[in-house]
């Protein structure tokens, strides 16, 4: 009997895991049934827009983070599908830091031409899943939310792919009650130009608050106020930025910080990351982990530990992003087809405490860096994905990272090589502090 495998999520980790299992039937394997639940209508995870927040029209909890005019703040080619280029999408080279619409068309185009549509249930939400110890089987419960429909099958595999930046971690101030802004979590951010004319203040120093930062100074907001523990992210802003201690309290529309100074602002913006959370898998099952590099109870990143049937996509804090699930996608494939076999107990103890230890040891970005590239190259090495230029790749972020640096308004208008063309990308017809259109249509025009 054809083994039957649950996926939980068709955003960039569960559709890698859908063409992974695309690709070995391509070759002629016999590949198990699969089903792949997704509660949104579309494909494409957080990079599938939605103008809504906090709940959908079905009660649902959003998942969508995205908003409008975000432009991917890392260069394109350090995302790259090793199977399927920029290049062989577009039919043309294009520049290095694409806006979500681009992003996401590229997404898709991979998995249309795969044709693994056929194995997802939109706006399927998963409710339960149990495990049988003496069936060795799963029980996957899902709610048909537009026909209202709940209903349970059987499964004797479950990979976990629904993603970790969808749940806000909102910490809270004495004053947010009493405050006549605004106050939203970046979760719920959807339009920069929304806050022209406004002082806003954001919490976090981390990549929401980078770039939410300069969608507002883009869009045209009085003011920006950078509010973290550290007190500054080490960037060179632009006039009308400000960097600060960590809040304390917000009085009427004045904010007070740790350092005794206070300022006035007009809406604040939680930048403070997301829960890893799974209320649909009980304790023996779910991953509990902080938003870190290596995460604890997972083999290579991507099997559970307690049951090896059970394996989870996408769940580290990330450099590597569409490529890493990718080579995460392949070796769960090839665990569940048998293809790869489990080493022991000890071998795979051994293994979590070195990678562990190696994690704690990091000091800098660029350490960072290199320890996600050397998991990323671990994965490669274990299955037939192809093989891409890991170094370089890495080389590419640590250039990144200084562009940012040296100019924060400016490093998108920079163009990198890619790893699978040697094509290096053309720049984008339009500087990005000047581009206030971020249609596909506008992006892939040869002129302003």
């Amino acid at each position: 009997m054809t083994e039957r495998i649950a996926i939980i999520g068709a955003g960039p980790s569960g559709l890698a895991q859908l063409r992974a299992f695309a690709s070995a039937a391509a070759q002629g394997a016999e590949i198990p049934e699969l089903v792949c639940y997704e509660k949104q209508e579309d494909w494409g995870g957080l990079w599938n827009y939605t103008w809504r927040t906090g709940v959908d029209e079905y009660g649902e909890p959003v998942h969508g983070s995205m908003y409008r005019y975000l432009w991917s703040n890392g260069p394109k080619e350090c995302l790259e599908f090793g199977d399927y280029s920029f290049e062989e999408h577009f039919g043309k080279p294009i520049a290095s830091y694409p806006p979500r619409e681009v992003l996401w068309d590229y997404i898709k185009g991979r998995v249309e031409k795969s044709d693994v549509r056929r194995f997802i249930r939109f706006r399927h939400a998963v409710r339960e899943v149990t495990f049988d110890d003496a069936t060795q089987k799963f029980t996957v419960t899902a709610h048909d939310l537009p026909n209202d429909v709940i209903s349970s099958e059987e499964f004797d595999h479950v990979v976990v792919a629904s993603g970790h930046f969808s749940v806000p971690n909102t910490p809270y101030f004495p004053g947010f009650e009493k405050f006549m802004g605004r106050v939203l979590h970046a979760h719920d951010f959807r339009d920069a130009v929304e806050f022209r004319g406004k002082d806003v203040l954001l919490i976090g120093a981390s990549y929401s608050a980078e770039d939410i930062g300069s969608q507002c100074y883009k869009y045209g907001c009085s003011s920006v106020t950078i509010s973290s523990r550290g007190g500054g992210t080490g960037y060179d802003w632009p006039e009308g930025f400000a960097e600060v201690p960590l809040l304390t309290h917000i009085d009427g529309r004045t904010a007070h910080f740790t350092d005794g100074t206070s300022r006035e602002i007009d809406a604040v913006i939680l930048c403070t990351g997301y829960l890893h959370h799974f209320p649909f898998l009980p304790d023996e099952l779910r991953l509990r982990t902080k938003n870190r590099l290596w995460v604890s109870d997972l083999y290579k990143g991507v099997v559970w530990r307690h049951n090896h049937r059970l394996h989870y996509l996408g769940m580290q804090d990330q450099y590597y992003t569409f490529n890493m699930f990718d080579a995460q996608a392949w070796f769960a494939r090839d665990v569940i087809m048998g293809r790869i076999e489990l080493p022991s107990d000890e071998v795979m103890d051994a293994y979590e405490a070195r990678w562990s230890a190696a994690e704690q040891a990091l000091e800098t970005a660029y350490e960072e860096i290199d320890f996600q590239g050397d998991y990323t190259q671990d994965l490669v090495d274990d299955t037939d994905y192809p093989d891409f230029d890991i170094p370089a790749v890495n080389q590419m972020f640590k250039d990144w990272k200084a562009h940012k640096k040296a100019d924060m308004m400016g490093y998108r208008d920079l163009g990198f090589r890619s790893t699978l063309t040697g094509t290096v990308a053309p720049a984008h017809h339009t500087p990005w502090i000047e581009a206030m259109d971020d249609s596909l249509e506008d992006y892939l025009s040869e002129e302003a």
